[in-house]
């Protein structure tokens, strides 16, 4: 299974009403991921309609049943944090368990992380 990255394309960060947009903050920073190569389908991605991280905009999970997902939110979606994000996504399909090594962290993804989930579990 590859590792899936789930984009909230409803998101509306703060003053998204006062810029007068029509497409969501969610919309743009999912249709900047989709655009960028995710090395032969070890990552994939799809939308959802809200994960209900309404506060921090811009929420993405990073999830594979078999490892550790994780829950991450408050990007700007730019091409920047779209890229930073698709590569942590490859470094976390090429784990064993979901951990990636700080050290190996996009610096655009630092200080963006919600929640790890634990996996799935096959009984």
């Amino acid at each position: 299974m590859p590792t899936i990255i789930t984009i909230c394309e409803t998101c509306k960060r703060e003053g998204w009403a006062d810029r007068k947009v029509s497409e969501t903050d969610g919309l743009k920073f999912a249709k900047m991921i989709e655009q960028i190569p995710t090395n032969n389908g070890i990552v994939s991605t799809r939308r959802h309609s809200c994960l209900m991280g309404c506060k921090n905009g811009c929420n993405v999970i990073i999830q594979d049943n078999d490892k550790l997902s994780y829950a991450l939110g408050n990007f700007t979606p730019d091409v920047e944090s779209a890229t930073a994000l698709v590569n942590y996504a490859k470094l976390h399909a090429e784990s064993s368990n979901g951990q990636v090594p700080y050290k190996s962290w996009p610096d655009k993804i630092k200080g963006h992380f919600v929640a790890r989930i634990p996996p799935l579990r096959k009984d």
